[in-house]
């Protein structure tokens, strides 16, 4: 006979759907694109700042830069907020022990 009862295995599986989602929640694309348009803009918008005059010149007086960090700082949250608001719902499988809902 064997040690491994019915109620290990599904104590088993029920901590790999456990695992299974928040690897899953961690890997959301939401938060990588989010992270990453963060910090690039957080970089781009401090390249921004200090910007000098020739290179504004050389712009036609627009600070490019600036307004690129900005719009990629206002993205990379969006998909932040997004993810917070609306966070990533796994499907939950059916046990075996219920039977055919009617």
């Amino acid at each position: 006979m064997s040690d491994y009862s019915e109620s290990d295995a599904q104590r088993e599986v029920s901590e790999l759907e456990k695992k299974s989602a928040t690897a899953a929640s961690l890997f959301d694309i939401r938060r990588i694109i989010g992270g990453l348009f963060v910090v690039y803009g957080v970089i781009v918008t401090i390249a921004g700042i200090t910007a000098s005059d020739a290179a504004l010149a050389k712009a036609d007086g627009v600070n490019i830069n600036l307004w690129t960090g900005l719009g990629m700082l206002a993205l990379g949250l969006f998909f932040l907020v997004w993810l917070w608001l609306r966070p990533l719902a796994v499907p939950v499988p059916a046990s075996e022990d219920e039977g055919p809902e009617e």
